[in-house]
C-alpha cells in the first residue's frame, strides 16, 4: 500500500490524462457519435470518493449500488458521493462528508492524497471531482438504506485486469440505444460516469502495475 500511495502522490501532481482517458469508457450512440464532455453553464458541483484500504493483503475500494428509484441513476454502480452543500468548503470536503453519510466510513480516518480530473455527467447535469483517499484500517461499512442498496468491495487488481473491460448495447431513457463500455467487477456492470472515472484511474496506475 505504501508504494501505491507514494506513486499516486507523485502522479497526481503531474498532468492528468483527463478526457482522453475518460472517453475510453464513454457510452456512444448507435451511430458511434459521442456525448459532450464539456460542462454546461449552471452544472451543479459534486464530489465522489475513491477510497483505498488494505484487506487480506490486497488493495480494495468500495463502490455502491444505488437503490431502485425514479431517477436517472437508479440501480447503477457508483462511488460514494453527491452534491456540494453550502457549508462544504470544497468538493474534497463534499466527498469525505458524503462517504461518511452514505457508507458510514469515519471521516477522520481518511487521508486525502489528491484528485482526478473533473467529469461532467450529462444525465444529471453534475460536474464531479473524484477525490482519492486512503483509509487507515479496515472500514466497517454501514450503508444508508435510503441512498445505498449494496456496498461492493472491489479489488484494485480487478480494475487493472483488461479482461474485465467489456462493452454491450443498452437501452436507456426514452428508448435510446447506446453502446456502453463497462467494467465487469464483482459480477456488477460498472458503466457510465463511474467507469469513465475508473478509466482515468486505471491509466494513471498502469506504469505502477507494470513495474510490480
Amino acid at each position: 500500500m505504501e508504494s501505491l500511495i507514494s506513486f499516486l502522490k507523485k502522479a497526481l501532481t503531474t498532468e492528468l490524462p483527463g478526457q482522453d482517458a475518460q472517453a475510453i469508457m464513454m457510452p456512444t450512440l448507435s451511430d458511434r457519435s459521442r456525448f459532450s464532455l464539456e460542462a454546461k453553464k449552471g452544472a451543479r458541483p459534486g464530489g465522489v470518493m475513491i477510497l483505498f484500504y488494505l484487506k487480506d493483503e490486497e488493495i480494495y475500494f468500495p463502490l455502491i449500488q444505488r437503490p431502485d428509484y425514479d431517477g436517472v441513476h437508479a440501480k447503477q454502480m457508483s462511488f460514494p458521493g453527491g452534491k456540494k452543500d453550502d457549508e462544504d468548503e470544497s468538493l474534497i470536503i463534499t466527498a469525505i462528508r458524503e462517504t461518511n453519510e452514505e457508507i458510514g466510513v469515519e471521516s477522520g480516518k481518511i487521508e486525502v492524497i489528491g484528485s482526478l480530473s473533473e467529469l461532467y455527467i450529462i444525465a444529471s447535469n453534475f460536474n464531479v471531482l473524484p477525490t482519492i483517499g486512503i483509509f487507515g484500517g479496515l472500514p466497517d461499512f454501514l450503508a444508508d438504506e435510503h441512498e445505498v442498496d449494496e456496498v461492493v468491495e472491489v479489488k484494485l487488481t480487478d480494475l487493472m485486469d483488461d479482461a474485465k473491460q467489456k462493452e454491450k448495447p443498452m437501452t436507456i431513457l426514452q428508448g435510446i440505444t447506446i453502446n456502453a463500455p463497462y467494467f465487469d467487477l464483482n459480477d456488477k456492470v460498472v458503466w457510465g460516469a463511474t467507469a469513465m472515472i475508473l478509466s482515468e484511474l486505471k491509466q494513471i496506475l498502469q506504469p505502477f502495475y507494470k513495474n510490480q
